[in-house]
């Protein structure tokens, strides 16, 4: 196909794409406060009509005249995006597939296959743990202080935990495709458990948004179990690799052993001595002579 059919096509898949977000968008847009309730759900919320200080509770507020409107706009376009992502994930896989190879494909079946539960996951996880995080936070207010939430800044917040959440559950499925395509050996990944233990627990209090202990040890711990299971995984690979291909597992510039064992000699065959002269083939006489001779001499 010359380029632009290519950019045609390209084209032809990102409208589709975009047509379907757009479509999603609007039909959320007529769910947009009961969307909104969904995410400040984890808030713990004051009583109406009772002002209370301290980090108890709090109020979600709107600070503007067009805050509602924008955080309408982007709780709308983020439904959108991942309601409709069957859509758009289609046409790119779509765009993509022609130019993969068999083999490619299929790794690309399972990498998918594997990776969107392991996203929700991540993300159903944070939310879970949104109200006890959002208490945590709130508990530092002094006495005497109001807690007063924007709207925005819970949906960002909610953003940010789930992407961080989801985003990290993939991190397992990465090694298992190293590993795949032979970048990465099982055993190799073991040796690495004590490094990888450490670097997820402070990735998990960098990365969170909450800087809480509650979600660094949500997040840390499945990370590390899927650690070990994608190690698992790997060794199994690796054992399967082996017995089809003993030197599968060396290096480019690593020599192979070479086995100097001599192998068992079969029976000798009998061989039929050939006539020695031309002239004495076909004859039938074993005392057939040459000028007085019996052999070149």
């Amino acid at each position: 196909m010359p380029l632009a059919e290519h950019l045609r096509e390209l084209r032809n898949r990102l409208a589709k794409g975009l047509l379907a977000i757009t479509v999603v968008s609007i039909v959320a847009a007529f769910y947009s406060q009961e969307l909104m309730e969904f995410l400040a759900d984890p808030v713990p919320r004051c009583k109406p009509g009772v002002k209370e200080t301290g980090g108890h509770c709090a109020t979600v507020t709107f600070n503007d005249l067009l805050s509602p409107f924008t955080t309408t706009v982007k709780v709308s376009l983020m439904v959108g995006i991942i309601v409709s992502s069957p859509v758009w994930l289609y046409q790119l896989w779509a765009f993509i597939a022609p130019g993969l190879h068999k083999h490619e494909r299929k790794y690309t079946y399972w990498f998918v296959a594997a990776a969107v539960p392991l996203f929700f996951g991540g993300g159903w996880l944070a939310y879970t743990i949104l109200p006890v995080s959002m208490r945590v936070l709130l508990g530092i207010t002094p006495d005497g202080a109001e807690n007063l939430l924007p709207m925005d800044t819970i949906l960002d917040f909610t953003v940010r935990m789930v992407l961080v959440f989801g985003i990290s559950f993939e991190l397992p499925l990465l090694l298992v495709m190293l590993n795949m395509t032979g970048m990465v050996t099982g055993r190799r990944m073991m040796t690495w458990w004590r490094g990888v233990v450490m670097g997820v627990f402070i990735f998990g209090a960098v990365a969170t948004p909450t800087t809480d202990p509650v979600g660094m040890i949500a997040l840390a711990g499945p990370i590390v179990v899927l650690y070990f299971m994608a190690v698992g995984i790997s060794l199994l690979n690796d054992r399967r690799r082996r017995r089809k291909d003993p030197d599968a597992e060396l290096d480019d510039d690593e020599a192979s052993v070479i086995d100097l064992t001599p192998e068992a000699i079969g029976g000798i065959e009998p061989v039929p001595a050939p006539k020695a002269l031309p002239e004495q083939a076909g004859t039938g006489r074993a005392d057939h002579r040459v000028n007085g001779f019996d052999d070149v001499t």
